[in-house]
């Protein structure tokens, strides 16, 4: 089974969240999450940075299951077109994979998530 098969069978949650960013070459940014998985979070943000690029992630899980500090690296880049009730709209951000965690984060990630989407 390859990594690109396993990534298509984690449970994802679609939840709005802020997260913080830290990246030893671009310093700290805040985002938003929109959609996070064991395997990566896609962040919402007007200037993605560039692919490639690892990054520390700070977030607190959703429903109140604690923080997490994972490492990451930026693998994807997107321009999102959707339609509103009002009208058109749209979203820049960036796909990260997770590559680890700090403090058991992988195994309270996917709990929550197990949680949450069942």
């Amino acid at each position: 089974m390859t990594l690109e098969h396993d990534r298509r069978n984690w449970t994802r949650l679609d939840k709005v969240f802020p997260v913080l960013v830290e990246s030893p070459l671009f310093g700290f940014m805040n985002c938003v999450a929109r959609n996070i998985s064991a395997g990566g979070v896609f962040l919402e943000t007007r200037e993605p940075l560039p692919l490639g690029t690892p990054l520390r992630i700070y977030f607190a899980l959703p429903y109140g299951s604690g923080g997490i500090s994972a490492l990451g690296e930026v693998k994807n880049h997107y321009y999102l077109n959707y339609g509103t009730a009002n009208g058109t709209s749209s979203v820049t951000g960036m796909g990260v994979r997770f590559t680890d965690f700090d403090d058991n984060g992988a195994r309270r990630l996917t709990r929550t998530l197990r949680e949450q989407v069942h």
